[in-house]
């Protein structure tokens, strides 16, 4: 099978990594990409968010499966561009991907599925924000209703702060602040067997100890010895299948995968938020540890045929990752910086550590800097300790004026 990737981030890279390693591939394309994809897949320039170009690309390229990898192309509609040229795709419609476009629509459909989550209120005026904020007070949490890459929650104990981000975001979502740790949990479905991935955690806030703003995040792990074993099968018994089947039953079944954030809070696990496709950096370690080819998943997500797969097949290992972010990231990074070391990488730490790449460009021989997130740098071991050990060892050979990391992931799971 011919498969086309659409994105070109550090998540692409990962499901290219895994789909290249798949021997039910036979050609592997990504577009745009990035540097570090196009070691493992053959680059095409496309708008991701047009999705006639990217149907017209599929069809040129004999594709066989398309992998729509962000959440801007899903909730634009590339997925359903794609199935109507006749080709199986891999992500919601743009109808289903409202989970994510629109917190409030998610929340809609959290309660008709009896989906436990925050409560919340959806305000449009400064009135309601006003009511709202002073119905919960501190801590804050505000969310933009729309799709915000990751950077559009703000949770803080100044109500002036709070106030601000609300009135800046036009729609906007406000609700309880839920306590305890979260977890980020995949699935895949074909609107109606839900197949759950094993739990990660990432980390969202830029410094170490979760200090500093929100970003996309800036590292994760998988798996989880501090969680209960009984923590999957109660997500899908109580989150994912519930809302699988109330988007069916409103006419937009979701296929693909549903990413589901959640807070283990002293009440029970409650959702936090949806997204409609894999997360970055969760994706990194989570692939890290599958076993399972990946392509034939994809596909019989795409296909309808879930119920007819064999139960997915897990390393035991353990899997880490840490972001190298750009200077002054998450604010306006630098980018054109060049890196230095990625050979020295996948020399010396290869093939337990190996550099994803996110924010890259290739200038002639030089590989620079193109974003904020610049690196996943992921590595796999036999516990959290030694892959932590194996991830910071290959990330300290990578040079990149002005970088940022934090050096504190997974360090308390570790310690579990």
């Amino acid at each position: 099978m011919k498969v086309l990737v659409i994105g070109g981030g550090a998540r692409e890279h990962a499901l290219c990594r895994s789909l290249s390693l798949d021997p039910d591939v036979t050609a592997l394309y990504c577009a745009p990409g990035n540097a570090g994809i196009a070691e493992v897949a053959e680059l095409r320039p496309v708008d991701a968010l047009d999705g006639d170009a990217v149907a017209r690309l599929a069809t040129e390229l004999g594709a066989g499966l398309v992998v729509v990898g962000p959440e801007a192309p899903l909730v634009a509609g590339v997925a359903d561009a794609v199935r109507a040229a006749g080709i199986p795709c891999f992500g919601p419609s743009g109808e289903a991907a409202r989970l994510e476009g629109s917190k409030a629509f998610a929340k809609d459909v959290m309660a008709g599925a009896g989906v436990p989550t925050a409560r919340s209120y959806v305000c449009t005026t400064p009135a309601e924000i006003d009511e709202a904020l002073d119905a919960f007070g501190a801590p804050y949490v505000v969310k933009d209703d729309g799709l915000a890459a990751g950077k559009g929650v703000v949770v803080t104990e100044d109500v002036d702060v709070a106030r601000a981000h609300a009135l800046s975001c036009g729609r906007v979502v406000i609700e309880e602040f839920l306590d305890g740790p979260e977890v980020s949990l995949f699935a895949i479905t074909d609107g109606t067997t839900v197949l759950p991935l094993q739990p990660a955690q990432d980390f969202k806030r830029a410094l170490d100890g979760d200090a500093g703003p929100n970003t996309g995040g800036m590292g994760a792990y998988s798996p989880l010895p501090w969680a209960d074993p009984k923590l999957v099968d109660e997500v899908l018994e109580t989150v994912l299948q519930p809302t699988v089947d109330e988007l069916r039953r409103r006419g937009t079944p979701f296929s693909g995968l549903l990413y589901a954030g959640l807070a283990i809070t002293s009440r029970g696990v409650r959702v936090i938020e949806f997204n409609a496709r894999f997360g970055d950096p969760e994706t990194q370690v989570v692939l890290a540890r599958l076993k399972t080819p990946l392509a034939g998943v994809l596909l019989a997500s795409a296909n309808g045929t879930l119920d007819t797969l064999l139960p997915l097949n897990w390393r035991d290992d353990a899997a880490v990752t840490v972001v190298i972010a750009s200077h002054n990231y998450p604010d306006t990074p630098r980018t054109g910086d060049p890196i230095d070391g990625l050979a020295d990488v996948a020399a010396q730490d290869g093939p337990d550590a190996y550099v994803l790449h996110a924010g890259t460009r290739a200038e002639g021989d030089t590989v620079v800097s193109a974003g904020g997130r610049v690196l996943s740098v992921t590595a796999t071991g036999k516990d959290l300790t030694a892959a932590r050990e194996r991830a910071y060892t290959a990330l300290g050979r990578i040079r990149l004026d002005g970088s940022q990391h934090r050096t504190d992931i997974a360090l308390e799971a570790a310690r579990s």
